[in-house]
């Protein structure tokens, strides 16, 4: 196993339908046979051709490619609703093709859920009982499941819907109760097969956004199949792109639309606006310095000057974001008599949600000489974002490394 952080690892998976599938792979990896030639040779179907990836904690790992490409069969692998070929596959360091029905089931019931792009939602239940239908079925009762209930519904936004029947509720409401069973079960791991391919454009839209800001406040690792680029880009930590079975390439989005792997990649990436699609969470940065609104000025004053930097991002308790205060203000600030940093807060600096594109992350900066702030729904601050970085980040060129993960 490679660093610590990594909670999922697929290592050399292969997946082949047919009767003699294990007897067929040697011939595949030494002749170079193509999946084509495969199927018209000898009747069977490479799904899954020496797949290598590793999945780190909380990242949203996205494997997009087009029907036929092997990316549903791979996740479906990734908890064995189908048994790979070959490979091995870790999960925190356990390999899970070892594990006997009793174990797989205990994961799959606690650590890691599948989210399908139907939910399976019961019509004759109500909102709050198909939520709770997940910790019904592993035995958990009273107010413990009542708690964690409420909890997902409150983090999807349906918590005024509980007692509604499912007829009741638009398409995108449904979605979102299918995802908060999914969250009511804590389960560290998501598998999520195509959940918002079968909604709307617009309500598929709303449901990324309100995906991308819900996992800046619950942190899971999350393994999101797709076909849709654009979704993949503005959703993905990291992109995995699938082709006949392999993955052709694997890099954060702006590697994948600046630094394509080779043709295949180059086609699909050719028209995409990078500043209309990449969201500003894919550049985002750690703050060097986060100052708590109890702080004084002359402490926040030695923390800017010891982190070399003439900004800092002032937070509640909550880590709610509140504003900036610059090394300039706090000097000015401590010479006229003032002590607390409460006394000193820029309301105005731009801040934004995660989902905000390069170009509007632009325009905010452009008139301002602090960081963009980037700050979850709820109003925590979870990163920022430098007009050089957002700057660098709109370039088209390509650099020398072609993001390729395996």
């Amino acid at each position: 196993m490679s660093a610590n952080n990594t909670i999922i690892s697929c290592k050399n998976l292969w997946k082949i339908f047919g009767p003699n599938a294990g007897s067929v792979i040697e011939d595949v990896a030494s002749n170079g046979i193509t999946k084509q030639e495969l199927l018209e040779q000898t009747g069977h179907v490479i799904a899954v051709k020496d797949v290598s990836f590793d999945v780190h904690d909380s990242e949203i790992f996205v494997v997009m490619g087009l029907s036929g490409s092997g990316k549903s069969t791979l996740i479906r692998c990734m908890n064995r609703l189908i048994d790979p070929t070959r490979g091995n596959i870790y999960i925190e360091g356990t390999d899970i093709s070892e594990m006997d029905k009793d174990e797989l089931r205990e994961l799959c019931r606690h650590k890691m859920n599948m989210v399908f792009q139907y939910f399976g939602l019961l019509p004759h239940r109500s909102v709050h009982d198909n939520v709770g239908f997940g910790l019904e079925i592993r035995g958990e009762h009273g107010d413990e499941k009542e708690i964690k209930i409420d909890q997902a519904l409150e983090q999807v936004g349906l918590k005024d819907w509980a007692k509604s029947r499912i007829h009741e509720l638009s398409g995108g409401m449904q979605q979102r109760v299918g995802l908060a069973r999914a969250l009511a079960g804590g389960a560290s791991i998501l598998l999520m097969d195509e959940p918002f391919s079968a909604l709307d454009p617009l309500i598929r839209r709303q449901m990324q956004d309100e995906f991308i800001n819900l996992r800046s406040e619950v942190k899971q690792t999350v393994v999101f199949i797709t076909h849709d680029l654009m979704e993949a880009l503005r959703l993905g930590d990291r992109v995995a792109i699938m082709k006949d079975g392999e993955i052709v390439q694997i890099g954060t989005p702006q590697q994948i639309v600046s630094e394509p792997a080779d043709e295949y990649v180059s086609e699909f990436v050719k028209d995409v606006p990078r500043g209309q699609v990449i969201a500003v969470r894919s550049v985002m940065e750690r703050p060097a310095v986060v100052v708590n609104i109890e702080q004084s000025l002359k402490e926040t004053l030695a923390t800017l000057q010891k982190q070399d930097t003439t900004a800092g991002f002032i937070v509640d308790e909550s880590r709610k974001y509140l504003g900036t205060v610059t090394t300039f203000d706090v000097e000015a600030a401590i010479e006229s008599g003032a002590t607390q940093v409460s006394e000193l807060v820029n309301l105005d600096s731009p801040c934004c949600p995660p989902t905000t594109t390069l170009d509007e992350c632009l325009q905010l900066v452009a008139e301002h000489d602090t960081p963009l702030a980037v700050v979850s729904t709820r109003g925590h601050l979870i990163g920022i974002a430098t007009k050089t970085a957002l700057i660098q980040s709109m370039k088209t060129d390509a650099g020398n490394g072609n993001g390729n993960g395996h």
